[in-house]
């Protein structure tokens, strides 16, 4: 339980998750319906830690076999899988949660921005967040100060805040992506992620708050 005088709904995830990517016409639709005093907080999970060594065979077949899913149960979700044959694959996303909380160090509001501009990047232009001239090209992109961002990516606050994210992620029991908590008076509650129906997420939420109030 986290004490707290009004509702946060904390959005675990990671840039590089292909379901993260999956759940994000899901999660737009959400936010827009919440209620105005629900809180959205963001927080960097970090799906896999850094390396420079490729990806292994069998890993780059799990994370295929993800995509092919997701092609086929979530409407509209594509992928350019040209990535595979024109990149070397790494399995490192530690790099790319750096990208989003330095672009939060610049612009708060540039969070969201960041996410869709590395998932872009990944998914439809084939290209490799685990570099970081792929995450800078992002940060221009988005309207960041490149420079500063590059000196962020690699600085002692940024892995510090991206280490503090991973832990508040862990304390409350999330060891997948993309997960919802909501924490309201004194009470944190999980949210079943729901890629089709923003509704139900939205109904279950709505019906959390009316239950802790009424106690």
């Amino acid at each position: 339980m986290m004490p707290t005088t009004h509702s946060r709904l904390f959005y675990i995830h990671d840039p590089m998750c292909s379901w993260c990517y999956a759940f994000s016409q899901s999660w737009t639709a959400l936010q827009k319906d919440l209620p105005r005093d629900i809180e959205i907080v963001y927080l960097a999970g970090g799906l896999a830690p850094d390396t420079t060594e490729p990806m292994l065979p069998g890993m780059q077949k799990v994370v295929q076999q993800a995509w092919q899913r997701i092609e086929q149960t979530v409407a509209g979700v594509r992928f350019n899988w040209e990535f595979w044959s024109r990149n070397t694959p790494m399995r490192s996303t530690y790099p790319a949660c750096r990208a989003v909380l330095a672009a939060q160090k610049q612009r708060a509001e540039a969070v969201p921005k960041m996410i869709r501009a590395i998932q872009m990047a990944y998914y439809q232009k084939a290209q490799n967040p685990s570099l970081p001239e792929t995450l800078q090209a992002c940060a221009a992109e988005i309207g960041l100060d490149v420079a500063v961002f590059s000196d962020d990516l690699t600085s002692r606050q940024i892995e510090s805040e991206l280490q503090h994210n991973i832990q508040l992620a862990r304390s409350m029991d999330v060891y997948s992506y993309p997960s919802l908590r909501l924490v309201h008076k004194d009470f944190m509650l999980p949210i079943a992620v729901d890629y089709l129906n923003h509704q139900a997420m939205l109904d279950t939420i709505n019906r959390h708050i009316r239950e802790v109030d009424a106690i």
